[in-house]
């Protein structure tokens, strides 16, 4: 966690965003059970991209530790993650097999995450326009919203639909949404992140394996080639705030070792760990 002054709002919304990340996921997952256990939600607005918007909801849910499970069981199987599958033609990160199997057995608990008084917005990026979009879910659209949210192109073969649009990964065109909270009327933005203080994204061209296969999506292509950039937009935002605006940037610190495909479960658990205490802090600071 960079260096932060955790203070009240005095006036103006107050937002929460979580970064989404992969299995980097499991730090946000351990700030926010931490966030549970003490029955703390300041938030008016709640925004999460991927993996984000999946522990979001799951916050919202108040279902302390279902995303832990997720991470460290269901995720770590070799029915989601499969080289070999991937190779054959099918998906690296099997979503169709994780979201039916997760939500049959650990459903969102719908009445507690619709009925709380925060908005929740799901990240998502529109194939055929390549625009960042903001999803706001109901009952019956919530774990198809969250599983565009998570859809990394190629990764995941196809796209997700939503009344009919196509999405995948919000994380495509806006992986920190921190200036559509302050665009929504919040000056106070907590922002969960799923990297260190010091990582800045390269900026690189999208492969030719990865432009053969999108070749129809021009601009979601263009969408990937700008990505680093609409990153560095948003981490400017953060580091240098308008004067009206507070930011609490929170890291994952130096010892964090998780990345997007990570399966090691002794990783996993002590970086979920690490979001833990760094999530009781944030309590104590807030109400201190």
């Amino acid at each position: 966690m960079s260096e932060h002054s955790v203070t009240v709002p005095k006036s103006g919304k107050t937002a929460l965003v979580v970064e989404g990340g992969g299995m980097r996921g499991i730090f946000s997952t351990g700030v926010l059970d931490a966030f549970i256990q003490h029955s703390f939600n300041p938030f008016d607005i709640c925004i999460g991209v991927s993996a984000g918007a999946n522990n979001t909801a799951v916050y919202l849910g108040q279902m302390y530790k279902r995303n832990y499970k997720v991470i460290t069981d269901y995720s770590i199987r070799p029915d989601f993650i499969n080289w070999k599958k991937f190779m054959r033609g099918g998906h690296l990160m099997d979503l169709d097999w994780l979201w039916d199997t997760t939500t049959r057995e650990l459903p969102v608990h719908r009445e507690l995450l619709f009925n709380g008084h925060s908005q929740f917005l799901i990240g998502v990026t529109e194939v055929e326009t390549g625009k960042p979009v903001y999803l706001e879910p109901n009952t019956n659209n919530l774990e198809q919203m969250l599983k565009a949210s998570s859809a990394i192109p190629v990764l995941y073969r196809g796209f997700v639909e939503v009344d009919g649009i196509p999405y995948v990964d919000g994380g495509v065109t806006d992986s920190i949404p921190v200036l559509e909270a302050y665009r929504r009327g919040a000056s106070t933005i907590m922002v969960i992140r799923s990297r260190p203080h010091a990582f800045t994204m390269r900026s690189s061209k999208v492969n030719y394996p990865t432009r053969w296969v999108l070749r129809r999506y021009p601009r979601l292509v263009d969408a990937l080639d700008n990505r680093a950039n609409k990153y560095q937009e948003a981490i400017d935002f953060m580091r240098n705030p308008l004067e009206d605006v507070r930011i609490i940037e929170v890291n994952p610190p130096a010892e964090f070792k998780t990345e997007r495909l990570t399966r090691d479960i002794e990783v996993l658990n002590r970086d979920y760990m690490l979001g833990c205490t760094i999530g009781e802090q944030l309590v104590r600071e807030w109400n201190g």
